[in-house]
């Protein structure tokens, strides 16, 4: 496993990381015991990184990462949460409140069990008014930096433009990371673009989804998949032609998201202890730069084509 560090905050996480959306059964229903066991196969095989939210099954993922993560010693992980998007009775809401934000920070604590948060993020700030994302609830969670509650302040979204915009809106060392999804795979490498920007803000780049939400797998997209159907097309004929190649098409697409330096780390999502090793395994697989410019060639038509986040 390969350790890079996030930025400047002296968090050096492994390569690929543990997203715990899956925990709360965002994707498929979910055996709470296998999800445990997925976190454990995670971390006894270097996997230091693990980022949940109480927007996650509506604080179901939270609460079985904390039952998961009694029986870990706290040096072995990194835990990364957020503030600002959540559910209540299968309804979704947004709440970027200075109040709100600071009770979710500690309830978070409690349902993980543990004393404090490493990365602290603010959850899809395409949803939000980025002017209180900038005045209220970014200056809410350094205040909790500066008591020790949390040890980094990032940011995550689907836009790659906001981040710039919030960025360019607060004090320096305000953001010290980004968590960018579907933005750096097979099929779209937009992030690329503000890679220097980032770097000469020493703000850290977090990269998630290598799947693209279910585009870049063999088991093909969920009906709830958000991609213009001409890029579902194309992802489809990627497929068949890396299997034509004996190379699954989600080992291709790991080992390109994990192998930019630049990047931090990748997060992937399950529950299934097996599928943990297995993707591990991708990460560390030797890249075929060939078949990645060849699947490249496929998308071509519908490259860095995006969607509405939902």
């Amino acid at each position: 496993m390969e350790y890079r560090e996030i930025g400047k905050t002296g968090m050096k996480v492994s390569n690929l990381s543990f997203g715990a959306s899956s925990l709360g059964g965002v994707f498929r229903s979910l055996k709470e015991e296998n999800g445990i066991k997925a976190v454990h196969t995670a971390v006894e095989n270097g996997i230091n990184f693990i980022d949940v939210s109480p927007y996650y099954g509506h604080l179901k993922a939270e609460t079985v990462l904390g039952k998961a993560l009694k029986n870990i010693d706290r040096s072995r992980y990194y835990i990364s949460t957020k503030v600002g998007r959540y559910g209540k009775d299968g309804v979704n809401y947004w709440d970027y409140s200075r109040k709100k934000a600071k009770e979710s920070v500690y309830e978070s604590i409690e349902r993980l069990n543990v004393d404090y948060v490493d990365l602290i993020n603010i959850h899809d700030i395409e949803f939000a008014d980025l002017e209180q994302i900038c005045n209220e609830t970014l200056p809410t969670l350094v205040d909790l930096r500066n008591e020790g509650v949390v040890k980094h302040v990032g940011i995550t979204n689907l836009n790659l433009r906001h981040f710039k915009y919030v960025v360019d809106h607060v004090p320096t060392g305000t953001v010290e990371s980004i968590l960018s999804f579907c933005h750096y795979t097979l099929n779209d490498d937009a992030l690329s673009d503000y890679m220097d920007y980032f770097e000469s803000k020493n703000i850290g780049i977090i990269n998630a989804s290598p799947y693209s939400m279910g585009l870049l797998t063999e088991r093909g997209v969920p009906d709830w998949h958000p991609a213009p159907e001409a890029l579902k097309r194309l992802a489809r004929k990627a497929v068949e032609v890396c299997k034509s190649k004996g190379i699954p098409i989600e080992q291709l697409a790991v080992a390109f998201s994990v192998s930019n330096p630049r990047i931090a780390t990748t997060l992937f999502s399950t529950t299934n202890p097996e599928n943990v090793l297995k993707t591990i395994r991708y990460a560390e697989s030797p890249i075929n730069r060939e078949l990645i410019k060849e699947i490249q060639k496929i998308f071509e038509p519908g490259y860095r084509d995006t969607w509405v986040n939902s």
